[in-house]
């Protein structure tokens, strides 16, 4: 008797022992941000580490892309997750004050102070798309502006170059940039590649309460 009442509790103790070092199930998604978008997916990170979900970062067909702006062929479902403000900065030490929209527009077309070194973006970035349709309005840019290859690194030559002008996101703002034009405020979207189901929907969930 004693020794079945003792197989019976070693059975049990296994058993829960067992059960206790159970680790939890995990979902995977992928993930992808714009260069602009990218403050917002440390944001998506903290949301997949408190709902125990791995991302993973890839740009071919993520189940969520962060990107600044609306796209005008946009055929996935979008969210709002937040709004950003994109503006035109120069150096501190730039002359150049506040504008208008057609002296932007006259400076990134090469008409406007020869003494302006203007910067831009890769024509499929969604910043140059967005400077494009709000200030260039059909126009052309300069054929003698320099390209930045991101965000961070326009920041960082507007923060060197006394003659540099560029656009940025609000978040970019820092050192020795002075605003002198803001484009407006504009839509941070989540973009799914389908209907969000799952661990897709808790993250957008999370991303829109934050």
């Amino acid at each position: 008797m004693k020794r079945i009442i003792f197989f019976l509790l070693s059975s049990f103790l296994f058993t829960s022992c067992t059960s206790a070092t159970q680790t939890v199930p995990t979902e995977t998604i992928t993930a992808y941000a714009t260069a602009s978008a990218q403050p917002w997916m440390s944001e998506l990170f903290a949301c997949a580490n408190e709902h125990s979900i791995v991302v993973e970062v890839t740009a071919e067909n993520p189940d969520i892309s962060l990107r600044v702006g609306e796209q005008e062929s946009l055929v996935f479902p979008a969210y709002q997750i937040d709004e950003e403000e994109i503006v035109v900065v120069v150096n501190r030490e730039n002359l150049v004050q506040n504008l208008s929209l057609d002296e932007v527009q006259a400076t990134f077309a090469g008409q406007g102070d020869k003494s302006v070194q203007v910067w831009v973006y890769a024509s499929g970035e969604d910043l140059q798309g967005l400077f494009d349709q709000f200030v260039m309005k059909g126009r052309s840019v300069t054929s003698y502006a320099r390209m930045a290859s991101s965000p961070q690194e326009m920041s960082d030559v507007l923060n060197s170059e006394y003659d540099a002008m560029g656009f940025l996101p609000k978040h970019w703002v820092t050192g020795n940039n002075r605003e002198v034009y803001s484009l407006g405020l504009f839509p941070v979207l989540a973009i799914t590649n389908g209907e969000p189901q799952d661990a897709v929907r808790t993250i957008l969930s999370c991303l829109q309460g934050k």
